[in-house]
């Protein structure tokens, strides 16, 4: 539309105008096109994860080969601190894997012969020989990068503005029809139909909803960023406001990701928690990147006062073999012990457990806890000392916050790749309540009440679930830390991830919390919501002032024969209506207490009220200058300009909020563009610039007549708004 309006204008050599309409479309891409390098950003980042070098047999020799060069069949070997370079088959050794960048597992897996590991899960101990069963973009990463290129969420800002600009043009389409229809029979000449046809069509086009759109965002941006949170795509301060499901990931979201000891059982008479602790301990590796072993020393030095005495011969570290590690010491009577620390069902076949410890066992394990036993005693008869439970403890703020999103009328499902009891376990600690939901294929017909937890899920389950929650008409978040969450992240429609997420998660997201813990996104809502309503106040007074100008034409031209508005007179009024009315982006805004919607039928129906309301003030203005004043047409025009500027900035006041205008201060910039919009379109009539001069007593009694008709209007905007039960 302003493509069609630039040409028209230079058709009949209005260049000037030609020039600012031009200068408003550029100025309109400037601000969005920034936005359009961001799109492939995930999918370079998990290609480069895939970068990988690996040890290969070729004709005998062990090689080492680009990951890219790998085929189905070869044989590699991976060891510890590799990343394992594509899906493959155990054949030989075993290994300890750490597969939480694609599972979301918390705990690391123990894998040996015929097991299958998966491109990108990092080896924390141990050595094996495996066979490429897949490769590229077919291994579970691979599919991984492929779901970030085609995931994609419709933008609830992009099918509003959409729909403005649709309802728009119908209406004001089928209005010129009528003016040139009208102006053809009354014989105006076709010099006179076109500047006429050009006026409406700017009036209808609502040249700076998009780039108010995009000034909003930046603006909450900058906000967001003092408070840390990042935007890494500016419509996710929109999206924000209209979310309602929230999709938490639980490693690394709403838990720490680090393992720590969280119950201690002993079972031998005398023996204290610490005691325990400490035997543990001694049978735990203090190298490597055992995280089981790393949590029970850190857990021994917390809870021990003075260290034991004792001193270690031999330490088999754990052995994913025989699920046991192994040591052997002199204790402080001079006598050897052996500790044994590992899976209950291994240390059972060599100290059997008793009633009482399989019970307690199984209590801990329903519990959801990564539960080891310990045994010692003399080397040939240890017996069973004690259990420790270990888990991946919950962020200390996460309970308050999923609290806070509740009542906000944000519903919060946990969506995880560790066990059903493990999330059960973390979700009723920070108060998550329902169901979990079963283990097998996520149906698609799934919705965000029917379960609170999603358990063992892969990255396509959750990208799944997040179309699934789409489907059903709701605004998604999805939060998480982990390239599995990638698929999902770029799904939602606010993709969000945490400061301590990979870097591939943070490409996919549109929000990073930069900063520790999870208030950011409260914070991102509450930001969001407060944009919402200034972007509705602009879209409701723009579409005020699309309804009003064109049938204000109409109505100019049956009274006077001629166009009441010349294109530049339009082209001013352009920029003193739309452009210097951005600034209710700036303006005092109370966010809503629940999701925001774009509700654009009832929008427009609103706009239609006020609009008409607004044409009597405006037609009352010129048929009082012609039929009274005795003015002509060139000072009817620019009584018609004055007239349509102080009334535009009339509808701002009114329109800026949801009760009576008077019930909330105006922000600084929202008044001082309003005096200068005033002032310059006073200037410009009384000194007659670009238009037919006016007496300043004329301005002045439109100007008050203007204020007037503020307070009229605002009691039909409360009726209406009630009427139509905008909140």
């Amino acid at each position: 539309m302003l493509e069609a309006a630039i040409v028209l204008q230079l058709a009949i050599g209005e260049r000037v105008e030609a020039f600012i309409i031009a200068a408003l479309l550029i100025f309109n891409i400037a601000l969005g096109i920034f936005q359009e390098e961001r799109a492939n950003g995930a999918l370079a980042a998990l290609k480069s994860k895939l970068a990988l070098k690996a040890f290969v047999k070729r004709d005998g020799q062990w090689i080492e080969t680009p990951a890219a060069g790998l085929v189905p069949g070869d044989v590699i070997r991976i060891a510890l601190g590799s990343i394992v370079p594509a899906d493959a088959r155990l054949l030989q050794g075993s290994v300890l894997l750490d597969q939480s960048m694609l599972t979301g597992e918390s705990v690391p897996v123990e894998n040996g012969p015929g097991n299958t590991v998966y491109a990108g899960a990092l080896v924390r101990r141990g050595a094996a020989r495996a066979e490429i069963t897949a490769t590229g973009q077919h291994t579970y990463f691979g599919k991984t990068a492929e779901l970030v290129r085609i995931a994609h969420a419709e933008s609830g800002e992009q099918k509003a503005v959409l729909a403005v600009v649709r309802n728009l043009a119908v209406f004001n389409g089928a209005v010129v029809v009528l003016l040139v229809a009208y102006a053809r029979s009354i014989a105006m000449p076709v010099d006179h139909v076109i500047p006429l046809v050009l006026t409406a069509l700017l009036a209808s086009i609502p040249v700076a909803l998009p780039a108010t759109f995009t000034l909003a965002a930046a603006l909450s941006a900058q906000a967001l960023t003092k408070g840390g949170v990042l935007l890494t795509r500016l419509s996710a301060v929109n999206e924000a406001a209209t979310v309602d499901v929230l999709c938490a990931d639980k490693t690394g979201t709403l838990t720490r990701n680090e393992l720590e000891v969280a119950a201690v059982k002993p079972f031998k008479d005398g023996l204290r928690e610490e005691d325990l602790l400490a035997f543990a301990a001694l049978a735990s590796s203090d190298a490597g990147q055992d995280p089981v072993d790393a949590a029970i020393r850190a857990a021994a030095r917390a809870k021990c006062s003075a260290p034991l005495q004792a001193k270690v011969l031999r330490l088999t570290p754990f052995d994913p073999a025989t699920k046991t590690s192994d040591a052997l010491i002199v204790d402080q009577q001079g006598g050897e012990q052996r500790i044994l620390k590992g899976a209950p069902a291994a240390i059972a076949s060599i100290a059997p457990l008793g009633p009482a410890v399989a019970a307690e066992l199984d209590r801990l394990t329903r519990q959801g806890y990564r539960v080891l036993a310990v045994a010692g005693g003399p080397p040939q008869q240890p017996t069973v000392i004690g259990l420790v439970a270990l888990s991946d403890p919950p962020r200390p703020d996460s309970k308050d916050l999923l609290a806070e999103l509740r009542s906000m009328g944000v519903h919060t499902v946990m969506v995880t790749g560790d066990a059903a009891p493990t999330a059960a376990t973390v979700a009723a600690a920070i108060g998550l309540q329902g169901r979990v939901c079963p283990p097998g294929a996520i149906p698609d017909s799934v919705g965000p009440d029917d379960f609170a937890v999603y358990a063992g899920v892969f990255p396509e389950d959750k990208f799944r679930l997040v179309k699934a929650f789409q489907r059903k008409a709701h605004t998604v978040g999805m939060c998480g830390d982990g390239a599995n969450d990638a698929p999902a992240l770029r799904q939602a429609q606010m993709g969000i991830t945490v400061s301590t997420a990979t870097d591939v998660a943070k490409s996919a997201a549109s929000l990073v919390l930069t900063e520790p813990g999870l208030e950011g996104i409260v914070t991102a809502i509450k930001e969001g919501r407060s944009a919402f309503q200034r972007i509705l106040a602009y879209t409701l007074n723009a579409l005020v002032k699309k309804f009003q100008p064109v049938l204000f034409l109409g109505a100019g031209l049956i009274m006077t024969g001629h166009a009441v508005l010349t294109p530049m007179l339009m082209a001013l009024f352009l920029i003193a209506g739309d452009f210097i009315t951005m600034s209710l982006t700036t303006d005092r805004a109370t966010p809503s207490p629940t999701p925001d919607a774009w509700r654009i039928r009832t929008i427009t129906a609103v706009a239609a009220i006020l609009g008409l309301f607004g044409l009597t003030f405006a037609v009352g203005v010129v048929a009082t200058g012609k039929y009274i004043l005795g003015f002509d047409v060139a000072e009817l025009r620019a009584l018609a300009f004055i007239t349509l500027v102080f009334a535009s900035q009339a509808t701002v006041y009114v329109v800026r909020d949801r009760g009576h205008m008077w019930h909330s201060r105006p922000g600084g910039w929202l008044v001082a563009s309003s005096l200068l919009d005033v002032g310059i379109a006073s200037s410009l009539a009384i000194t007659g610039t670009l238009m037919a001069p006016l007496p300043a007593l004329t301005v002045a009694a439109v100007l008050a007549g203007a204020m007037a008709f503020s307070l009229a209007l605002d009691a039909v905007k409360h009726a209406a708004f009630k009427w139509l039960e905008i909140a």
